[in-house]
């Protein structure tokens, strides 16, 4: 469907469109004039250890010195304490009765809390951030005096921040009114469209015989039809050119260019599938029945997250995850449902390639170069969503992130990327290619993995390796070994110390001695009260916010915190349907050539299934993105495959459509 006909269909349909939409204007306007401002005020403690403990050393008499681990455990239980229902209680005994919050403050690794009120009234506000602030302090020296500390052991509260005049928050405000308006908006485009289908059906069931088409004569640039590959093409082209850190002011990570633009994408198919332009491929039903799944999870810990009475923080944070889960929904509908054609899914996959090579390319830059060139990139109207991202060292060597937002996005996109590059230097349809065409991408995606320095990218490239060289044949599987030892040679010349410092990040996660692992082990017991709190669907999704919490760096038990077992077990199926993809292409296929992309889907899904466990993958965008893609990718090619596929044998007909050929795929397009 043509940009030409979406606007014809609206032109047509006017009474739809423009009454629903000033509705929605005047909606929107009525909320802003209605809904109150909100207020908010916050103040800062910091614990400080008792004047008895301070006179031993380290501190010697200075209590601000001896800030140390215990005094977080303290400040952790304080907080625990505030959040509670009984405190919540004798806090609206005393006149707090507006929502606030209790946290430790960000960028902070001490034992400092910030305390924040919000509420309507300003006066009242700032008082009762003097309340809680009074509030907090009492409650710590009745938490000592009920374990029977001595008073001179006892730790106190200090004011770091007194009470801040309270500031108006308009940005929620603000939110609210542009969402009304998104809403409306919304729904008059999509009934536009389906009163369009509807007349246009009264239409044909009326008329006898279809009117014969009338020349157009010259197409105008906005008359071109578009197809999904089309719009897929440049999805991919904002995902991996355009820094996933720079985002539309006020989204958070959630609002790249790419994901905006997928969004955008998702009306154009509504419209079209709507007015019959489009109907989904046979056998392509298996990855929107499992994201329907996984969207289950994600509205029920949405829910969730709203009956807890959650900060407002959290309930942005929710909000952003919703419009997070509508991005994956159009790009698997996108992929599995809009393109009708197995030569534009080759060419996608194949554009897909192209583009993570150069996005490899840049990361060898910034390894030789020991900078990042995304830092110099700077669009107008885009904001970074992640406050002050530095070079990142490990050993003697910078870590690359090239386009990405971290160095471990960087090597699991790539990781997830490379069986595909495999397969398509492989593919017999392009052997008439150079070799440096064909080999190209696979070079400088597998190069580009160890210098992320990264046990994530070195896992994800051994499974590849693993998966795809074992199903080789004898003479290629023994020449990749070959040029596999000597590629490891060849870095360990060319790039002195870097096999070493891989080997000692592995061998200290073995012996368990490693910072960062330790680290990561602490938090998965921490994981275990948020869990056991909310089982089922978790805290809502996308709300374990890191400057509230703490950084999980495992999407497992991430997901067990904000959606709970339910959520786990919907990220587990659509893992396993992206391994079972792979699996059923392998089997059903009829050439080498698709048996190979078989198993790259395999290897990408095993790949996803596992570093998943390593950082939390799907709160980076570019990841997120190539991951569905892949994902839903697996599920169009199984069922060209399976429609490819001969019947099964009959008595009537033995020998049905085996003596078929295969589907000529020779005269497809390099790109």
């Amino acid at each position: 469907m043509s940009i030409g006909e979406i606007l014809a269909v609206l032109r047509r349909r006017w009474y739809v469109m423009v009454p629903i939409t000033l509705i929605s204007l005047l909606a929107g306007a009525h909320l802003y004039r209605s809904v109150p401002v909100a207020y908010q005020s916050q103040s800062s403690v910091a614990l400080l250890d008792s004047t008895a403990v301070a006179e031993l050393a380290p501190a010697f008499g200075n209590p601000i010195s001896n800030a140390g681990g215990s005094l977080v455990v303290t400040a952790d239980v304080l907080i625990r304490t505030l959040s509670g229902t009984d405190a919540a209680r004798d806090l609206q005994g005393i006149g707090v009765t507006d929502p606030y919050t209790v946290g430790f403050a960000a960028n902070t690794s001490g034992p400092m809390l910030t305390l924040t009120v919000t509420g309507t009234d300003r006066a009242n506000v700032l008082e009762e951030t003097n309340k809680l602030t009074a509030f907090a302090g009492e409650t710590l020296n009745a938490l000592q005096a009920a374990a029977k500390v001595k008073p001179a052991y006892m730790v106190q509260t200090a004011p770091v921040v007194l009470p801040q005049t309270p500031v108006p928050q308009m940005k929620s405000r603000y939110q609210q009114v542009l969402g009304v308006i998104i809403v409306g908006t919304t729904a008059a485009f999509v009934l536009s469209f389906l009163t369009d289908s509807l007349l246009a059906a009264v239409r044909r069931r009326r008329a006898a015989a279809a009117a014969p088409a009338r020349g157009r004569g010259r197409r105008k640039p906005w008359g071109r039809q578009l197809d999904a590959t089309a719009l897929l093409s440049c999805y991919l082209a904002l995902a991996f050119f355009v820094p996933s850190n720079l985002t539309l002011p006020g989204m958070g990570g959630v609002g790249t260019p790419a994901n905006v633009f997928a969004l955008l994408c998702l009306f154009w198919y509504l419209a079209a599938w709507i007015t019959g332009r489009i109907r989904p491929a046979p056998g392509t039903r298996l990855p929107r029945v499992v994201m329907c799944l996984l969207a289950f999870s994600v509205l029920a810990s949405y829910l969730a997250n709203a009956m807890r009475g959650s900060s407002h923080k959290e309930v942005l944070a929710a909000d952003r995850g919703l419009i997070g889960l509508l991005v994956w929904v159009s790009l698997v509908v996108l992929v599995s449902a809009g393109i009708q054609d197995r030569e534009r899914l080759d060419v996608l996959l194949r554009r897909a390639v192209v583009m993570g090579s150069v996005v490899a390319a840049i990361g060898f830059y910034d390894f030789f170069t020991a900078t990042n060139i995304a830092d110099s990139i700077s669009i107008p109207g885009l904001q970074s969503s992640v406050a002050q991202i530095t070079t990142l060292d490990r050993g003697s060597f910078t870590r690359p992130r090239s386009t990405t937002a971290q160095p471990l996005e960087f090597g699991g996109m790539l990781a997830i990327m490379l069986p595909f590059a495999v397969q398509q230097a492989f593919d017999p349809v392009r052997r008439h290619l150079r070799a440096w065409r064909r080999w190209g991408p696979v070079v400088l995606m597998g190069g580009a993995l160890p210098l992320t320095v990264s046990r994530t990218s070195i896992i994800g490239a051994l499974i590849v390796i693993l998966v795809m060289v074992l199903r080789w044949k004898p003479e290629r599987r023994w020449a990749a070994i070959g040029l596999l030892m000597g590629s490891v040679a060849c870095f360990k010349v060319i790039i002195p110390g870097l096999i070493g410092t891989i080997t000692a990040l592995f061998a200290s996660f073995l012996t368990n001695s490693d910072s960062s692992t330790q680290a990561r082990t602490v938090k998965y017991s921490a994981i275990v009260p948020y869990l056991t709190e909310r089982p089922l669907f978790g805290r809502g999704f996308g709300t374990f916010l890191p400057e509230l919490f703490f950084f999980t760096d495992n999407q497992y038990m991430l997901t067990l915190a904000e959606m709970g077992l339910v959520g786990v077990l919907a990220l587990l199926v659509l893992l396993f349907t992206g391994i079972h993809q792979g699996g059923a292409i392998r089997r059903l296929a009829r050439t080498e050539s698709d048996r190979e992309l078989g198993q790259a889907f395999f290897a990408s899904a095993l790949v996803s299934l596992v570093i998943a466990a390593t950082f939390d993958a799907l709160s980076f965008p570019m990841f997120a993105g190539v991951f569905f893609l892949t994902i839903a990718a697996g599920g169009s090619y199984l069922g060209f495959i399976r429609r490819a596929a001969p019947e099964p044998a009959t008595v009537e007909s033995p020998c049905s459509s085996a003596s078929q050929p295969p589907a000529d795929r020779s005269r497809v397009p390099a790109l």
